[in-house]
């Protein structure tokens, strides 16, 4: 960490050090793919189109907990021009950075998300992507925020061609 003065510094162990990061995700829809939300296999609906699986939730939230490390994004961790993450899934992404900012001294205290789209409703959904996500981030369901959000018809998300997510994830340092 850089101090005001110039000295550098790293935080002491033991620190209480939280960290804050945002993450944030589109896709289109893709008729011809499973729609695949934080893990959730969602019926009836169209899937995202994407060089993995298209998961935007699980995109949102590795930026976001990769941003709050101050440990690249996921594009610089899984990009897209590599073979091996065509189709790749999201979880398993998820998981190995989780891996990267635990090793760095991090843990996940609190993940909030919002889904923006016309279609699905997400709060049928909330418990399972809840649960999947918990798995990954190792932190309690209740501590995983899942919301969907209209955007009342208006632009693409409103004419149905997609949707999109935000994520924010609260981090402290392993050992504190």
């Amino acid at each position: 960490m850089q101090r005001k003065s110039g000295a550098a510094s790293e935080p002491s162990q033991g620190s209480n050090q939280t960290r804050v990061g945002i993450g944030y995700d589109s896709h289109r829809f893709d008729r011809s793919r499973p729609l695949i939300l934080a893990g959730v296999k969602i019926e009836g609906y169209p899937g995202l189109l994407g060089h993995s699986d298209g998961d935007a939730v699980c995109h949102a939230v590795t930026d976001a907990i990769l941003g709050a490390a101050c440990a690249g994004d996921i594009g610089g961790m899984f990009p897209d021009s590599s073979e091996d993450n065509r189709g790749r899934d999201s979880i398993e992404m998820l998981t190995h950075a989780m891996g990267k900012i635990a090793a760095d001294g991090h843990r996940v205290l609190h993940v909030d998300v919002v889904v923006i789209t016309e279609e699905p409703k997400i709060g049928p959904h909330r418990a399972a992507m809840q649960a999947k996500l918990s798995a990954a981030l190792d932190v309690e369901a209740s501590e995983i925020g899942i919301k969907g959000k209209s955007n009342e018809g208006m632009g693409w998300i409103g004419r149905g061609e997609g949707l999109a997510c935000m994520a924010v994830a609260t981090l402290a340092r392993a050992d504190s």
